[in-house]
C-alpha cells in the first residue's frame, strides 16, 4: 500500500519547510509514504525548498492555474505514481499532520472512499464570529446540495482512495473543495469525515481578499456546481417562482379588470405576460440543462476509463519532476510502482 500526501503550493517558500516538517514518513497500515508537491507557477524558490526538504516528487506547472487546476493535476500525478491511497494538505500548514492517521483510518477500514478533516470551525480563535457564521451557513448550503453530511465543506485536508480519485473531476477553476464533495455526493462515493486539529495561522489567505469576496466566491461556486449536477431542480424550482409572481401580478389586473378600471393597469397585464414568458424560458433551461447532465455523466464515466487505460499503459505523470529523493532514478509511473501493466513496451490493447 502506497501513500502520497500531495501539497499545492503557490509561493510558499516560507511556509513550505514547516509544512513539512511535521508531515509523517511512516503510516500504519501503509509501506510506502510518499510527499507531492504541486507548484502552481510560483515565482520564488517553492521548488528549490521543496527539494532540500525531502520532497520525493514534483509537479511544476508552467503559469498560476488556480488551486483547482493543482489540485486535480496532484490527483493525476499521485495516480500515475501509483499511489493507492492520496492526502492532500495546505502548504500554509492549516492543518495538524498528526491527524493524518485519524483521517486515513476510515479508508483503511474500508467504511469510505473520501474522508474530509472537520476543523471544528467553531472553535478556532482566529476566524471571526462572521467567518464562523459564513463557515456554517455555506456548509450546511453544500450539504444539502449533495446529500452528505460533511460539517466542514470547506476544509482542504482529505484524503481519497484510488477508486475516488480515478471518479472525480474537477471543472471550477477557483476551488476543489466545494465541487469534489457535491460530485462525491451525486456519483454516490462513500464520503465521511473525522474532527481534526488545526495549528496557528502563519499568514492571511490569499484565496479571499477580504470577505465579501469569499461570499461571493464561494456562493457562486456553490449555485454553479448545484446547477451542474440538478439542473432540472434548479431551473425548474426558479421557473415555479416566476410563474407564480407572474399569476400574482394577473391576479392583480383582474381584481381591477372586475372592479371596472381595468384600462388603467394594462401594464400589469403586459409585466405578467413578460414573467410567464421568463418561466417558460427557465423550465425549457431545465429540460436542456437536464439533457446536458446526462451527458456530462457519460463523458464522466469515459474519464474515468481513460484515466484506467492511461495507469495500465503506463503513461507518465504531466509536467513531472523527479524530487531530491528521487532525482537519480526515472519517474516513476503508476504501472511501475503500483505493478499494474509495463512502462517500457506495451502490448496492443484489443478491442
Amino acid at each position: 500500500m502506497k501513500l502520497i500526501i500531495q501539497i499545492p503550493c503557490l509561493d510558499e517558500e516560507q511556509t513550505l519547510p514547516v509544512t513539512l516538517r511535521d508531515l509523517p514518513r511512516e503510516v500504519p497500515g501503509f509501506d510506502e509514504v510518499e510527499w507531492l508537491v504541486v507548484d502552481d507557477g510560483s515565482t520564488d524558490r517553492t521548488v528549490e525548498v521543496a527539494r532540500a526538504h525531502g520532497v520525493e516528487h514534483i509537479v511544476r506547472l508552467t503559469n498560476n492555474k488556480g488551486l483547482a487546476s493543482a489540485f486535480q493535476a496532484g490527483l493525476d500525478a499521485a495516480l500515475k505514481l501509483g499511489a493507492d491511497v492520496i492526502v492532500n494538505t495546505d502548504a500554509d500548514n492549516q492543518y495538524d499532520a498528526r491527524d493524518i492517521p485519524k483521517l486515513l483510518a476510515p479508508i483503511l477500514a474500508g467504511d469510505a472512499d473520501m474522508v474530509v478533516g472537520d476543523r471544528q470551525v467553531m472553535t478556532i480563535e482566529h476566524f471571526s464570529p462572521l467567518k464562523k457564521t459564513l463557515q456554517r451557513t455555506g456548509s450546511w448550503v453544500v450539504r444539502q446540495a449533495s446529500s452528505t453530511s460533511v460539517p466542514d465543506t470547506t476544509s482542504g485536508f482529505r484524503a481519497y482512495n484510488r477508486e475516488a480519485a480515478m471518479a472525480l473531476q474537477v471543472v471550477s477553476k477557483f476551488t476543489y473543495t466545494l465541487e469534489t464533495i457535491i460530485q462525491a455526493g451525486k456519483l454516490l462515493v462513500a464520503v465521511d469525515h473525522v474532527p481534526v486539529r488545526t495549528n496557528d495561522k502563519l499568514r492571511e489567505s490569499r484565496l479571499f481578499p477580504s470577505m465579501w469576496s469569499y461570499v461571493r466566491r464561494n456562493g457562486l461556486s456553490i449555485f454553479r456546481i448545484y446547477a451542474m449536477y440538478e439542473p432540472l431542480r434548479v431551473f425548474m424550482s426558479t421557473a415555479a417562482l416566476v410563474g407564480l409572481l407572474a399569476l400574482g401580478v394577473w391576479a392583480r389586473f383582474l381584481y381591477f379588470f372586475v372592479q371596472g378600471d381595468g384600462s388603467g393597469h394594462v401594464q400589469s397585464l403586459i409585466l405578467g405576460a413578460m414573467l410567464f414568458n421568463a418561466a417558460m424560458l427557465l423550465a425549457a433551461l431545465g429540460v436542456i440543462g437536464d439533457l446536458l447532465s446526462a451527458q456530462r455523466t457519460m463523458l464522466q464515466r469515459t474519464f474515468e476509463r481513460v484515466r484506467r487505460v492511461e495507469l495500465e499503459l503506463g503513461v507518465p505523470p504531466s509536467h513531472y519532476e523527479p524530487g531530491e529523493l528521487s532525482s537519480e532514478r526515472a519517474p516513476t509511473t503508476g504501472a511501475r510502482a503500483g505493478g499494474r501493466g509495463r512502462t517500457e513496451e506495451h502490448e496492443p490493447i484489443q478491442l
